[in-house]
């Protein structure tokens, strides 16, 4: 039997971008804490990608990828542990869509779909977003995004913003 302290892990996917203070170094520093958080193994992670930011348009390009990862925390831990890896990078939160020395975000969780005033899953404005589609892509190809669809069939509707693959 099942005590109330057990709970099965889920496999999530964690949204990585950085524009500030060495952003490649950001991201491969980042992806590094991610797989030491409790309960939780890095799987995988994508290519790093170059993008221009969204708005405004006055600050550089931005270096993202996607994290896949195995996590016995529950959606509201791993949110509260990602920030605390934000606030270790110095991020701060001027403005919307402001430059960022690390940005994480959590894209998918199981199944699950989530909406509170903390936190929604999938990510509201993933399907709309090159820079978190195409890293997605690459490491799970066969992705359904709850609510939405399969993966190849919305990033369809991101062909026309340009992002670069960089590295592994």
């Amino acid at each position: 039997m099942m005590q109330q302290n057990d709970r099965q892990n889920s496999i999530a996917f964690i949204a990585l971008g950085s524009n500030l203070d060495n952003p490649l170094k950001q991201i491969k520093t980042a992806c590094q804490e991610i797989a030491a958080l409790p309960k939780t193994s890095l799987i995988q992670h994508s290519s790093l990608y170059k993008s221009a930011p969204i708005a405004p348009q006055e600050q550089p390009d931005y270096i993202n990828a996607v994290a896949k990862i195995d996590t016995g925390l529950t959606p509201v831990e791993l949110l509260n542990a990602l920030l605390a890896i934000e606030q270790r990078h110095g991020r701060v939160r001027d403005f919307r869509n402001a430059p960022r020395t690390l940005d994480l975000d959590i894209l998918l969780y199981g199944a699950l779909q989530l909406n509170s005033n903390d936190l929604t899953i999938p990510h509201p404005r993933m399907i709309q977003r090159a820079f978190v589609l195409y890293p997605l892509m690459e490491i799970a190809p066969d992705c359904y995004i709850p609510g939405h669809g399969k993966i190849n069939q919305l990033i369809a509707a991101c062909s026309d913003q340009v992002i670069t693959r960089l590295e592994k």
